[in-house]
């Protein structure tokens, strides 16, 4: 929220498409709304962007769905997090800044348990902060690490909640990656859980199966990501091994699209 195009402000385009996702859920019926982290587009966002956030909130407080929030690499935790012990009281759960432990979040449905778990983004030098003597070197083990020591029953549903680059997954121009692709993190991390909800890359996509999968970013915000096709994923999970997806579209205010042609061709009325 907050993020430019061309210099182009976007607030009421994303003020839009919050209030179509509001309409999405009512319609699902949700019992739960998982944010996969870069609320903001930067760690200092405008007045505007929070004040639509805020907004946001209200409304789904007032649906009284319980909602998950994690900090994405555009986020600052610290920020985000601000309040969330008291927002926990209106169902508005917000991943605090990774301290080395992480409880889960436990709801319930006709099948039983289903515990959330939020990783936030994390960097390999702050989990080797908590974890000194474990074997960090990369974004793989410092997720690795992260995930082992969360006391998971896997009896039990599982779903985690993360911001990541998973290796294998389809970029575009949008994504701010490291050379190399030294931030990359296998999939194989994830093994202990029903379904991964990810934030980070902008196209909506699976990584592997439709257990690990990218929701993708709500609006469009780069000409790379002309041709995507946004949209909510809707998570349907049933008794322990049964999942399935649903895709609901959103249709922006506004569409990108991308022209080709001479000054004269592109500037005429017509």
């Amino acid at each position: 929220i907050g993020k430019r195009l061309n210099e182009i402000s976007l607030i009421e385009d994303q003020e839009y498409i919050l209030l179509q996702i509001l309409q999405i859920i009512d319609h699902e019926h949700a019992d739960a709304v998982l944010i996969a982290g870069d609320i903001y587009d930067k760690s200092v966002p405008s007045a505007e962007a929070v004040t639509l956030f805020d907004d946001f909130l209200c409304r789904l407080a007032k649906r009284n769905i319980p909602v998950l929030i994690i900090s994405g690499n555009h986020d600052s935790p610290e920020r985000l997090a601000f309040g969330s012990r008291l927002l926990e009281s209106g169902g508005i759960h917000i991943s605090p800044v990774y301290n080395g432990t992480i409880h889960a979040i436990t709801l319930s449905d006709k099948h039983g348990d289903v515990n959330f778990w939020m990783l936030p983004f994390i960097k390999p030098t702050q989990v080797k902060r908590f974890y000194p003597d474990e074997n960090i070197e990369n974004y793989t083990d410092a997720c690795r690490v992260a995930i082992e020591k969360m006391v998971i029953d896997p009896t039990k549903r599982n779903v985690l909640l993360t911001h990541q680059f998973v290796t294998g997954a389809s970029t575009c121009e949008s994504e701010e990656l490291s050379v190399g692709g030294s931030d990359n993190v296998n999939a194989s991390v994830f093994e202990d859980f029903d379904y991964v909800a990810l934030g980070h890359i902008h196209g909506p996509q699976n990584i592997g199966s439709n257990r690990i999968r990218y929701c993708g970013t709500p609006l469009k915000y780069s000409f790379s990501e002309c041709t995507h096709h946004k949209s909510i994923t809707a998570v349907n999970l049933g008794p322990k091994g049964e999942l399935e997806l649903q895709l609901c579209p959103l249709i922006p205010k506004h569409d990108l699209q991308q022209l080709r042609g001479t000054f004269a061709e592109l500037t005429e009325k017509s």
